[in-house]
Protein backbone atom coordinates (compact mmCIF):
# COMPACT_ATOMS: atom_id res chain seq x y z
CA UNK A 1 0.00 0.00 0.00
CA UNK A 2 1.54 3.52 -1.03
CA UNK A 3 0.39 7.00 -0.54
CA UNK A 4 0.76 9.75 -2.82
CA UNK A 5 0.29 13.93 -2.12
CA UNK A 6 0.56 16.27 -4.94
CA UNK A 7 0.92 19.42 -4.20
CA UNK A 8 -1.42 22.84 -5.09
CA UNK A 9 1.06 23.44 -8.40
CA UNK A 10 0.48 19.61 -9.35
CA UNK A 11 -3.06 20.47 -10.10
CA UNK A 12 -3.24 24.16 -10.95
CA UNK A 13 -4.86 24.32 -14.33
CA UNK A 14 -6.81 21.62 -16.65
CA UNK A 15 -3.25 20.74 -18.06
CA UNK A 16 -1.82 19.78 -14.87
CA UNK A 17 -4.48 17.73 -13.68
CA UNK A 18 -4.45 15.83 -16.97
CA UNK A 19 -0.75 15.29 -16.33
CA UNK A 20 -1.87 13.41 -12.55
CA UNK A 21 -3.84 11.87 -14.29
CA UNK A 22 -0.91 10.22 -16.55
CA UNK A 23 1.35 9.54 -13.33
CA UNK A 24 -1.41 8.04 -10.92
CA UNK A 25 -1.81 5.60 -14.48
CA UNK A 26 1.59 3.86 -13.81
CA UNK A 27 -0.09 2.44 -10.54
CA UNK A 28 -3.94 1.74 -11.37
CA UNK A 29 -3.07 -1.94 -10.53
CA UNK A 30 -1.68 -0.85 -7.25
CA UNK A 31 -3.69 0.06 -3.87
CA UNK A 32 -2.80 3.90 -2.88
CA UNK A 33 -3.92 6.67 -1.76
CA UNK A 34 -3.48 10.13 -3.04
CA UNK A 35 -3.35 13.31 -0.49
CA UNK A 36 -4.46 16.61 -3.15
CA UNK A 37 -3.65 20.09 -2.10
CA UNK A 38 -5.71 22.90 -3.19
CA UNK A 39 -5.71 23.86 -6.50
CA UNK A 40 -2.65 26.12 -7.46
CA UNK A 41 -2.80 29.23 -5.33
CA UNK A 42 -6.28 28.84 -4.23
CA UNK A 43 -4.93 29.05 -0.68
CA UNK A 44 -3.62 32.27 -1.18
CA UNK A 45 -6.97 33.75 -2.48
CA UNK A 46 -9.01 31.96 0.79
CA UNK A 47 -6.75 33.71 2.95
CA UNK A 48 -7.62 36.94 1.11
CA UNK A 49 -10.91 36.06 1.48
CA UNK A 50 -10.71 35.09 5.53
CA UNK A 51 -9.33 38.39 5.74
CA UNK A 52 -12.32 40.29 4.14
CA UNK A 53 -14.63 38.12 6.02
CA UNK A 54 -12.83 38.87 9.08
CA UNK A 55 -13.18 43.01 8.60
CA UNK A 56 -16.83 42.39 7.14
CA UNK A 57 -15.01 44.50 3.72
CA UNK A 58 -16.81 44.41 0.59
CA UNK A 59 -14.01 42.16 -1.22
CA UNK A 60 -15.19 39.16 0.23
CA UNK A 61 -17.78 39.41 -2.86
CA UNK A 62 -15.34 40.21 -5.51
CA UNK A 63 -12.47 37.21 -3.96
CA UNK A 64 -15.03 34.65 -3.76
CA UNK A 65 -16.38 34.93 -7.42
CA UNK A 66 -12.73 34.88 -8.40
CA UNK A 67 -12.04 31.66 -6.39
CA UNK A 68 -15.20 30.28 -8.12
CA UNK A 69 -14.38 30.95 -11.68
CA UNK A 70 -10.96 29.84 -11.28
CA UNK A 71 -11.91 26.84 -10.48
CA UNK A 72 -15.11 26.44 -13.11
CA UNK A 73 -12.73 27.18 -15.90
CA UNK A 74 -10.88 24.23 -14.86
CA UNK A 75 -13.77 22.23 -14.57
CA UNK A 76 -14.81 23.40 -18.38
CA UNK A 77 -11.47 22.18 -19.25
CA UNK A 78 -11.58 18.94 -17.62
CA UNK A 79 -15.04 17.80 -17.85
CA UNK A 80 -17.22 19.01 -20.77
CA UNK A 81 -19.01 15.60 -20.80
CA UNK A 82 -19.76 15.50 -17.30
CA UNK A 83 -23.18 15.00 -16.13
CA UNK A 84 -24.75 17.24 -14.52
CA UNK A 85 -24.67 15.71 -11.21
CA UNK A 86 -21.14 16.40 -11.13
CA UNK A 87 -21.61 19.90 -11.58
CA UNK A 88 -23.85 20.17 -8.73
CA UNK A 89 -21.99 18.59 -5.93
CA UNK A 90 -18.84 21.05 -6.26
CA UNK A 91 -22.06 23.82 -6.85
CA UNK A 92 -23.05 22.99 -3.61
CA UNK A 93 -19.85 22.65 -2.18
CA UNK A 94 -19.57 26.56 -2.96
CA UNK A 95 -23.39 27.41 -1.83
CA UNK A 96 -21.86 26.17 1.76
CA UNK A 97 -19.44 28.33 1.07
CA UNK A 98 -21.28 31.63 0.52
CA UNK A 99 -23.48 30.54 3.14
CA UNK A 100 -21.07 30.76 5.88
CA UNK A 101 -19.62 33.77 4.50
CA UNK A 102 -22.97 35.54 4.88
CA UNK A 103 -23.34 34.58 8.66
CA UNK A 104 -21.40 37.80 11.32
CA UNK A 105 -17.76 36.65 12.06
CA UNK A 106 -16.96 36.69 16.41
CA UNK A 107 -13.82 37.93 16.98
CA UNK A 108 -11.80 34.16 16.86
CA UNK A 109 -9.98 35.07 13.49
CA UNK A 110 -8.24 31.12 13.81
CA UNK A 111 -11.50 29.39 14.08
CA UNK A 112 -12.79 31.36 10.87
CA UNK A 113 -9.72 30.92 9.12
CA UNK A 114 -9.95 27.20 9.10
CA UNK A 115 -14.15 26.76 8.21
CA UNK A 116 -13.08 28.80 5.29
CA UNK A 117 -9.68 28.09 4.14
CA UNK A 118 -10.69 24.31 4.37
CA UNK A 119 -12.63 24.70 1.29
CA UNK A 120 -9.82 24.71 -1.67
CA UNK A 121 -9.05 21.35 -0.34
CA UNK A 122 -12.18 19.72 -0.91
CA UNK A 123 -13.06 21.52 -4.02
CA UNK A 124 -9.87 20.21 -5.30
CA UNK A 125 -10.66 16.61 -4.45
CA UNK A 126 -13.83 16.86 -6.31
CA UNK A 127 -12.86 17.58 -9.11
CA UNK A 128 -9.72 15.59 -9.52
CA UNK A 129 -11.85 12.58 -8.16
CA UNK A 130 -14.78 13.26 -10.48
CA UNK A 131 -11.94 14.04 -13.67
CA UNK A 132 -10.19 10.57 -12.69
CA UNK A 133 -13.17 8.39 -12.88
CA UNK A 134 -13.65 9.67 -16.22
CA UNK A 135 -10.47 8.63 -17.29
CA UNK A 136 -11.14 5.29 -16.47
CA UNK A 137 -8.95 5.76 -13.23
CA UNK A 138 -11.72 4.46 -10.82
CA UNK A 139 -11.27 6.07 -7.49
CA UNK A 140 -13.25 6.67 -4.15
CA UNK A 141 -13.51 10.20 -2.85
CA UNK A 142 -13.24 9.91 0.64
CA UNK A 143 -13.30 13.01 3.53
CA UNK A 144 -10.28 13.26 5.47
CA UNK A 145 -11.98 15.05 8.37
CA UNK A 146 -13.83 12.08 9.12
CA UNK A 147 -10.02 10.04 9.71
CA UNK A 148 -8.41 12.54 10.73
CA UNK A 149 -9.50 13.76 14.83
CA UNK A 150 -7.52 17.00 16.47
CA UNK A 151 -7.92 18.70 19.03
CA UNK A 152 -9.34 22.52 18.90
CA UNK A 153 -6.36 24.53 18.17
CA UNK A 154 -7.19 25.66 14.98
CA UNK A 155 -4.62 26.41 12.60
CA UNK A 156 -2.27 24.34 14.28
CA UNK A 157 -4.72 20.90 14.99
CA UNK A 158 -2.89 18.67 17.42
CA UNK A 159 -3.48 15.24 16.17
CA UNK A 160 -5.29 12.27 18.91
CA UNK A 161 -3.47 9.40 17.41
CA UNK A 162 -5.15 6.91 18.84
CA UNK A 163 -8.60 7.84 17.41
CA UNK A 164 -7.10 8.84 14.20
CA UNK A 165 -5.48 5.69 14.06
CA UNK A 166 -8.47 3.36 15.14
CA UNK A 167 -10.51 5.43 12.41
CA UNK A 168 -7.75 4.66 9.58
CA UNK A 169 -7.07 1.41 10.77
CA UNK A 170 -11.03 0.30 10.92
CA UNK A 171 -12.78 1.95 7.99
CA UNK A 172 -10.27 3.25 5.76
CA UNK A 173 -7.48 0.89 5.25
CA UNK A 174 -10.00 -1.94 3.76
CA UNK A 175 -11.55 0.67 0.76
CA UNK A 176 -7.90 1.30 0.02
CA UNK A 177 -7.18 -2.25 -0.14
CA UNK A 178 -9.73 -2.61 -2.66
CA UNK A 179 -9.81 0.65 -4.86
CA UNK A 180 -7.87 4.18 -5.35
CA UNK A 181 -8.76 6.42 -2.76
CA UNK A 182 -8.56 10.54 -3.14
CA UNK A 183 -8.74 12.59 -0.04
CA UNK A 184 -7.54 15.96 0.80
CA UNK A 185 -4.05 17.33 2.74
CA UNK A 186 -3.88 19.88 5.21
CA UNK A 187 -7.67 19.37 7.63
CA UNK A 188 -8.82 17.38 10.07
CA UNK A 189 -12.06 17.78 12.55
CA UNK A 190 -11.95 18.77 15.98
CA UNK A 191 -13.76 17.03 19.27
CA UNK A 192 -16.76 20.02 18.53
CA UNK A 193 -16.81 18.80 15.20
CA UNK A 194 -15.04 21.61 13.38
CA UNK A 195 -13.20 21.99 11.21
CA UNK A 196 -9.29 22.17 12.34
CA UNK A 197 -6.26 22.80 9.85
CA UNK A 198 -3.06 21.11 10.56
CA UNK A 199 -0.65 24.02 9.50
CA UNK A 200 0.15 26.12 6.58
CA UNK A 201 1.59 23.77 3.59
CA UNK A 202 0.13 20.78 6.25
CA UNK A 203 -1.07 18.01 3.41
CA UNK A 204 2.63 16.50 3.44
CA UNK A 205 1.78 16.04 7.11
CA UNK A 206 -1.58 14.42 6.31
CA UNK A 207 0.00 12.13 3.86
CA UNK A 208 2.35 11.36 6.85
CA UNK A 209 -0.64 10.07 9.28
CA UNK A 210 -2.42 8.32 7.11
CA UNK A 211 0.91 7.04 5.88
CA UNK A 212 1.99 5.79 9.75
CA UNK A 213 -1.99 4.34 10.08
CA UNK A 214 -2.44 2.53 6.90
CA UNK A 215 1.18 1.03 7.80
CA UNK A 216 2.31 1.85 4.67
CA UNK A 217 5.22 0.41 2.54
CA UNK A 218 6.02 4.27 1.08
CA UNK A 219 5.01 7.73 0.89
CA UNK A 220 5.54 9.93 -2.50
CA UNK A 221 5.80 13.71 -2.56
CA UNK A 222 5.05 14.77 -6.12
CA UNK A 223 6.57 18.08 -6.65
CA UNK A 224 7.42 20.28 -9.56
CA UNK A 225 11.34 19.91 -8.67
CA UNK A 226 13.33 17.04 -9.35
CA UNK A 227 13.85 16.49 -6.02
CA UNK A 228 14.98 18.12 -2.42
CA UNK A 229 17.60 20.25 -3.66
CA UNK A 230 20.58 21.68 -1.29
CA UNK A 231 19.33 25.43 -1.79
CA UNK A 232 16.65 26.98 -3.58
CA UNK A 233 17.83 27.06 -7.36
CA UNK A 234 16.03 30.55 -7.70
CA UNK A 235 19.02 31.98 -5.25
CA UNK A 236 21.57 29.67 -5.71
CA UNK A 237 22.84 28.93 -9.34
CA UNK A 238 25.15 26.00 -8.12
CA UNK A 239 22.06 24.01 -6.13
CA UNK A 240 22.37 20.49 -6.69
CA UNK A 241 19.75 17.63 -6.47
CA UNK A 242 20.48 15.36 -2.47
CA UNK A 243 19.63 11.70 -3.62
CA UNK A 244 19.64 10.42 0.07
CA UNK A 245 18.96 12.08 3.54
CA UNK A 246 18.57 10.86 7.09
CA UNK A 247 15.03 11.17 8.73
CA UNK A 248 16.93 13.13 10.79
CA UNK A 249 18.81 15.74 8.50
CA UNK A 250 15.39 16.13 6.64
CA UNK A 251 13.57 17.07 10.16
CA UNK A 252 15.94 19.50 10.52
CA UNK A 253 15.95 21.16 6.81
CA UNK A 254 11.99 21.02 7.51
CA UNK A 255 12.32 22.45 10.46
CA UNK A 256 14.79 25.47 9.39
CA UNK A 257 12.16 26.61 6.05
CA UNK A 258 13.49 23.82 3.80
CA UNK A 259 9.98 23.93 1.97
CA UNK A 260 9.97 20.68 -0.14
CA UNK A 261 9.01 18.75 2.87
CA UNK A 262 6.54 20.37 6.11
CA UNK A 263 8.22 19.84 9.37
CA UNK A 264 6.10 17.63 11.15
CA UNK A 265 6.18 15.05 8.05
CA UNK A 266 9.28 12.74 9.18
CA UNK A 267 8.41 11.88 12.68
CA UNK A 268 5.75 9.28 11.80
CA UNK A 269 7.28 8.16 9.35
CA UNK A 270 10.73 7.37 10.99
CA UNK A 271 8.40 5.89 13.90
CA UNK A 272 7.44 2.65 11.08
CA UNK A 273 10.90 3.79 9.07
CA UNK A 274 8.30 4.27 6.18
CA UNK A 275 10.54 5.89 3.51
CA UNK A 276 9.74 9.05 2.00
CA UNK A 277 10.67 9.87 -1.80
CA UNK A 278 10.29 13.18 -3.27
CA UNK A 279 10.09 12.62 -7.01
CA UNK A 280 9.17 15.15 -9.94
CA UNK A 281 5.69 14.87 -11.75
CA UNK A 282 7.15 16.28 -14.70
CA UNK A 283 9.47 13.11 -14.75
CA UNK A 284 7.97 10.61 -12.76
CA UNK A 285 10.46 8.41 -14.30
CA UNK A 286 13.94 10.26 -12.41
CA UNK A 287 15.16 8.91 -9.24
CA UNK A 288 13.99 12.02 -6.93
CA UNK A 289 15.26 12.07 -3.53
CA UNK A 290 14.78 9.23 -0.92
CA UNK A 291 14.40 10.21 2.65
CA UNK A 292 15.03 7.41 5.26
CA UNK A 293 18.57 6.35 4.30
CA UNK A 294 21.48 6.02 7.00
CA UNK A 295 23.22 8.76 8.02
CA UNK A 296 26.52 7.16 6.61
CA UNK A 297 24.88 6.77 3.50
CA UNK A 298 23.20 10.57 2.64
CA UNK A 299 24.61 12.91 0.98
CA UNK A 300 27.73 15.33 2.39
CA UNK A 301 26.58 18.04 0.79
CA UNK A 302 26.24 21.72 2.03
CA UNK A 303 23.20 23.16 2.32
CA UNK A 304 21.46 26.34 2.07
CA UNK A 305 17.94 27.15 3.52
CA UNK A 306 16.65 30.79 3.67
CA UNK A 307 13.85 31.53 5.25
CA UNK A 308 11.28 34.69 4.77
CA UNK A 309 9.13 36.65 6.90
CA UNK A 310 11.02 36.51 10.24
CA UNK A 311 11.03 38.91 12.92
CA UNK A 312 13.64 39.46 15.76
CA UNK A 313 12.80 39.81 19.13
CA UNK A 314 14.89 40.90 22.45
CA UNK A 315 13.56 40.37 25.96
CA UNK A 316 15.29 42.17 28.71
CA UNK A 317 14.36 42.81 32.52
CA UNK A 318 13.07 46.69 33.21
CA UNK A 319 15.01 46.72 35.91
CA UNK A 320 18.42 45.45 34.43
CA UNK A 321 18.38 42.47 36.47
CA UNK A 322 19.23 39.49 35.17
CA UNK A 323 17.19 36.82 32.41
CA UNK A 324 17.29 33.74 34.37
CA UNK A 325 15.37 30.35 34.51
CA UNK A 326 12.03 32.00 36.42
CA UNK A 327 11.93 34.87 33.97
CA UNK A 328 12.23 32.39 30.84
CA UNK A 329 9.99 29.75 32.15
CA UNK A 330 7.09 32.60 32.03
CA UNK A 331 8.63 33.67 28.83
CA UNK A 332 8.28 30.34 26.97
CA UNK A 333 5.09 29.99 28.66
CA UNK A 334 3.64 33.27 26.57
CA UNK A 335 5.29 31.85 23.18
CA UNK A 336 3.51 28.87 24.09
CA UNK A 337 0.06 30.54 24.60
CA UNK A 338 0.27 32.80 21.79
CA UNK A 339 1.78 30.09 19.54
CA UNK A 340 4.74 32.14 18.39
CA UNK A 341 7.52 29.32 16.98
CA UNK A 342 10.57 30.23 17.79
CA UNK A 343 13.58 29.13 15.26
CA UNK A 344 17.00 30.61 17.18
CA UNK A 345 17.34 31.87 20.50
CA UNK A 346 20.24 33.12 22.38
CA UNK A 347 20.60 34.21 26.00
CA UNK A 348 22.76 36.42 27.80
CA UNK A 349 22.69 37.64 31.57
CA UNK A 350 20.80 40.64 31.16
CA UNK A 351 18.60 39.90 27.81
CA UNK A 352 16.69 36.94 25.77
CA UNK A 353 16.59 37.06 21.77
CA UNK A 354 14.49 35.32 19.74
CA UNK A 355 14.00 34.49 15.61
CA UNK A 356 9.95 34.04 15.09
CA UNK A 357 7.73 33.15 12.16
CA UNK A 358 6.20 36.92 11.70
CA UNK A 359 2.58 36.23 12.16
CA UNK A 360 0.78 39.60 12.51
CA UNK A 361 -2.19 38.95 15.03
CA UNK A 362 -0.05 35.93 17.05
CA UNK A 363 3.31 38.45 17.36
CA UNK A 364 1.31 41.82 17.96
CA UNK A 365 -0.52 40.25 20.66
CA UNK A 366 2.79 38.54 22.05
CA UNK A 367 4.39 41.58 22.24
CA UNK A 368 1.61 43.91 24.25
CA UNK A 369 1.73 41.04 26.44
CA UNK A 370 5.39 40.61 27.40
CA UNK A 371 5.75 44.48 27.40
CA UNK A 372 3.74 44.51 30.89
CA UNK A 373 6.88 43.11 32.60
CA UNK A 374 10.22 43.60 30.33
CA UNK A 375 11.75 45.88 27.70
CA UNK A 376 10.93 44.41 24.53
CA UNK A 377 12.59 45.57 20.85
CA UNK A 378 11.56 44.05 17.67
CA UNK A 379 12.58 43.83 13.77
CA UNK A 380 10.53 42.26 11.12
CA UNK A 381 10.44 41.79 7.65
CA UNK A 382 14.24 39.62 8.41
CA UNK A 383 15.24 36.44 6.78
CA UNK A 384 17.21 33.52 8.68
CA UNK A 385 19.33 31.46 6.97
CA UNK A 386 20.56 28.30 8.07
CA UNK A 387 23.66 26.60 6.24
CA UNK A 388 24.54 23.27 7.15
CA UNK A 389 28.53 21.42 6.38
CA UNK A 390 29.26 25.12 5.55
CA UNK A 391 32.53 26.92 4.53
CA UNK A 392 33.79 30.30 5.31
CA UNK A 393 34.19 31.81 1.42
CA UNK A 394 30.71 30.60 0.62
CA UNK A 395 28.86 32.91 3.43
CA UNK A 396 30.36 36.09 1.91
CA UNK A 397 28.23 35.36 -1.36
CA UNK A 398 24.84 35.47 1.37
CA UNK A 399 25.70 38.47 3.62
CA UNK A 400 27.16 40.79 1.18
CA UNK A 401 25.52 44.25 1.44
CA UNK A 402 23.68 42.67 4.49
CA UNK A 403 23.28 43.63 7.97
CA UNK A 404 23.90 40.64 10.27
CA UNK A 405 21.52 41.09 13.60
CA UNK A 406 22.21 37.84 14.92
CA UNK A 407 24.75 34.53 14.56
CA UNK A 408 24.51 31.05 16.09
CA UNK A 409 27.30 28.53 15.50
CA UNK A 410 27.80 25.20 16.20
CA UNK A 411 29.37 22.31 15.12
CA UNK A 412 27.08 21.46 11.89
CA UNK A 413 25.69 24.57 11.50
CA UNK A 414 25.63 28.26 10.60
CA UNK A 415 22.42 30.33 11.09
CA UNK A 416 22.08 34.40 10.08
CA UNK A 417 19.16 36.97 11.20
CA UNK A 418 19.75 39.15 8.27
CA UNK A 419 18.75 42.36 7.61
Amino acid sequence: MKVFKFGGASVKDADAVRNVAKVLGNFANENVLIVISAMGKTTNLLEKLVDAYFNRTDAKYSTFEEIKQFHYNIIDKLLPQTQSHAFDDIENIFIELECLLEAEPDNNYDYHYDQIVSYGEIISTKIVSTYLNEAGLKNRWMDAQNFISTDNTYREGKVNWSLTNEKIAKTLKPIVQKKMVITQGFIGRSSVNTTVTLGREGSDYSAAIFAFCLDAESVTIWKDVAGVMNADPKRFAEAVKISGLSYNKAIEMAFYGATVIHPKTIQPLLNKEIPLYVKSFINPGDEGTTVGVSREKEDQVPTYIFKQNQMLISIASKDFSFIVEENLSSIFSLFACYGVKINVMQNSAISFTVCVDYNEHKCNDLINELEQNYRVKSNSNLELLTIGKYESAEVNKFTEGKKILMEQRNRRSLQLVLA
